[in-house]
């Protein structure tokens, strides 16, 4: 059977009978088993209780039908969780050998809701460790590749998941986005990922990194799928105070919404494929009616420095917890990354270096704001490049970390800014690799995003493709 591409085709197809959960189960595990020793995008799989789901869903269409639905949006979806999701009794390493035999007593928010929308966990997948990353190459269980071409790089730190999504081994995969941990493996997979507004989504029960920009999303194949997971995920759950019930705005439903392009943004340096990708895609928004106008965002060209202050500190924060006593192994046990952050993180928060560093990123970081805050004023959403590169060759950035943080340079800031941020795949380069864009909007404007992303897919007949045959 061909496993179907959409949160719609597939719930379809099993009302029509066109196939059971459980041969969709067992098709995801046979491709599983058939490919991911090359890409290595799964660390633990969730077989026994995956087969006990399905056969549970294919109860429930056959006594209720359609009917179900209602009941469980996502039921007959499978997901694959970034290996940092708390899934109770089932491993959770953040791949790190730190948690090498960790298994939680309880699940994420974001689990237990799209457990009980219906989804069915196919397994955990690979990431940076700890989310260090963005390129999937600092797990401890080795890295993940780019299912396109496998000497390339996924992306990072949620390289698993997005992997996951472009090989066919799930319909969709949790993720988090902390510096463009979602945007920037999706972009470099061919798939969409979401990093929703900072505190839409539920941090509750998902290892931390940078308590002040972790934002919890996920990766699909279409807008709609995207949107739909979103509207199961968001919204307060009691235990995360950052996360409130915020409407979501559509946007001005009778009025042409208006996309900025900020000139920072197309500098030197930028790779000339992504660079024609994004004004390609400027282009087809024009040709829909769509008005574009240049502004500008002055600030900008700090947000990697600032953003390269306030996590690492934010991290030796978080790090602190795992101290080899009362869960997981010997702090001698993280890796290289880990280390680099806790010591640059632990400088800059020192005395006699907390002023001169982490005070002023977060003033700068005010700045940045303000920046969004203004150009928000007069455009509905922001387009830009994702990265200023297309994916790169497995280890040749590994041992200069400097030019790996500068892969982060276009995510950072609506991390900074917490504002939500949607990267769309537009086609491919000269040599098969991906290529896309990001749209950002305003702060719990989650569904202008959505509309310009369905706008572009129809605009493009952009169907989901798929890695490997």
């Amino acid at each position: 059977m061909d496993v179907p591409l959409t949160i719609r085709q597939t719930q379809q197809g099993l009302v029509k009978k066109n196939y059971s959960m459980v041969e969709i189960v067992d098709n995801y595990f046979s491709r599983i088993d058939r490919h991911d020793t090359e890409i290595n995008s799964f660390l633990t799989l969730n077989k026994k209780n995956a087969y006990e789901k399905a056969q549970e869903a294919d109860k429930l269409i056959k006594t209720r039908s359609q009917q179900i639905f209602f009941d469980k949006p996502l039921l007959g979806v499978t997901v694959a969780h970034k290996d940092i999701f708390l899934t109770k009794d089932l491993r959770t390493t953040a791949s790190s050998k730190v948690l090498e035999n960790y298994i939680p007593s309880y699940s994420a928010t974001v689990v237990e809701r799209l457990n009980k929308a219906g989804c069915i966990v196919l397994g955990k997948t690979n990431c940076d460790a700890w989310a260090h990353g963005a390129s999937g190459e600092n797990s401890d269980y080795g890295p993940t590749r780019n299912p396109w071409n496998k000497i390339y790089v996924p992306g990072g730190s949620s390289s698993g998941s997005a992997a996951a999504v472009a090989a066919n081994f799930t319909l969709i995969a949790t993720g988090t986005d902390t510096g463009g941990s979602i945007r920037q493996p999706a972009n470099f997979c061919g798939v969409l990922g979401l990093k929703p507004t900072y505190g839409a989504v539920p941090r509750y029960g998902i290892v931390a990194m940078a308590s002040s920009l972790d934002s919890i999303g996920h990766l699909a194949r279409t807008t709609e799928d995207i949107e739909r997971v979103f509207d199961v995920t968001r919204s307060e759950d009691g235990y995360d105070s950052t996360v409130k019930n915020s409407k979501i705005s559509a946007g001005r439903a009778e009025v042409k919404l208006k996309i900025g392009v900020p000139k920072e943004y197309f500098v030197k340096g930028i790779d000339k494929e992504v660079a024609k990708a994004v004004y390609n895609a400027v282009g087809i928004y024009e040709n829909q009616g769509i008005n574009l106008v240049e502004i500008s965002l002055p600030h900008t060209k700090f947000a990697i420095s600032v953003y390269y202050i306030v996590q690492p500190a934010e991290v030796s924060s978080n790090l602190g917890r795992y101290d080899g006593i009362r869960f997981g192994n010997k702090r001698s046990t993280f890796g290289d990354e880990a280390k680099r952050r806790i010591m640059l993180g632990t400088y800059v928060l020192s005395s006699g270096y907390y002023d001169a560093y982490y005070l002023k990123a977060q003033k700068v970081r005010t700045k940045i704001i303000e920046d969004f805050d203004k150009a928000f004023e007069t455009v509905d959403a922001i387009i830009a490049p994702v990265s200023p590169t297309p994916p790169f060759k497995l280890g040749e950035k590994a041992q200069d970390p400097l030019k790996m943080y500068l892969a982060d340079i276009y995510t950072v800031a609506a991390n900074v800014a917490g504002i939500p941020g949607l990267s769309i795949p537009s086609g491919f380069n000269k040599e098969g690799l991906p290529l896309g864009f990001q749209l950002m909007g305003p702060r719990f404007s989650e569904k202008v995003l959505f509309r310009l992303g369905k706008v572009y897919e129809s605009a493009v007949n952009l169907k989901p493709k798929v890695a490997i045959k």
